[in-house]
């Protein structure tokens, strides 16, 4: 292609053998937008200002259309990676707390290899309490595990406002909120996904806090099936630690 580009501007160049060799490939020509576009745009010249070629509008239109096309494959085959990296993540993540044999490791699994997994900042599992004291495993756990007094999450995932609490809720975190969540990390966590957690009959719900730096990596536009399956994975362990 890029010698038959030479050869035609070349103010030298033998028309009869450019003929010959257009007419022996003219694919060249024909899947060549920019070349198209000039024969077209001379053809409608020759005829005049009062006469309009509907090939060349239709053709404008078809690679108008194309280029849409082409931009919705991209981003379906990018939303489909997306979904299935995020699907991986979750599997991972809840083959890591199925492993521990005891609930001071299942913590520490919390903080550490499912923290790494879901590629976040910050993890908190809070959990309702009419008294904040905690035995000595919480208290070298007190990175992870945050007790909070009863009704405490539903003010913090609704945000004070009217609307119901949702299973998980994506949204940008406030950092004068979150002291109580992430202690001192709280003014760098700028995004976080909030898991609700029914913990059976008879018990104070509880919440699993996933906090991020990233201020995109959660957002309410985002869909929650794979969190809500991490939930109710996580439900189901800390109702058999519990008894």
């Amino acid at each position: 292609m890029d010698e038959m580009g030479d050869s035609m501007t070349d103010p030298a160049v033998d028309l009869g053998e450019l003929r010959d060799r257009i007419i022996d490939a003219p694919d060249v020509i024909l899947e060549d937008r920019d070349i198209m576009r000039a024969l077209i745009a001379a053809n409608e010249k020759s005829m005049g200002h009062n006469i309009v070629d509907l090939r060349g509008i239709a053709m404008e239109r078809l690679e108008a259309r194309l280029d849409r096309l082409e931009d919705t494959h991209r981003s379906v085959i990018a939303a489909a990676y997306e979904n299935l990296s995020g699907t991986n993540q979750i599997h991972r993540a809840v083959l890591a707390l199925l492993a521990p044999a005891d609930f001071e490791g299942f913590l520490a699994a919390l903080g550490g290899e499912v923290a790494a997994t879901l590629r976040v900042d910050a993890v908190r599992l809070v959990l309702e309490s009419a008294s904040e004291e905690g035995d000595a495993a919480i208290q070298r756990l007190d990175d992870v595990l945050t007790v909070v007094p009863p009704g405490f999450i539903e003010g913090y995932a609704s945000g004070r406002g009217s609307a119901p609490v949702r299973p998980v809720t994506l949204r940008q975190a406030r950092p004068e909120e979150g002291t109580r969540l992430y202690g001192g990390t709280a003014e760098w966590i700028n995004s976080e996904a909030l898991l609700r957690l029914d913990l059976g009959p008879g018990r104070l719900p509880g919440m699993l806090a996933l906090g991020a730096e990233d201020p995109h990596q959660f957002k309410p536009s985002q869909g929650t099936d794979l969190l809500g399956f991490l939930a109710s994975v996580f439900e189901r362990q800390m109702r058999r630690w519990l008894g």
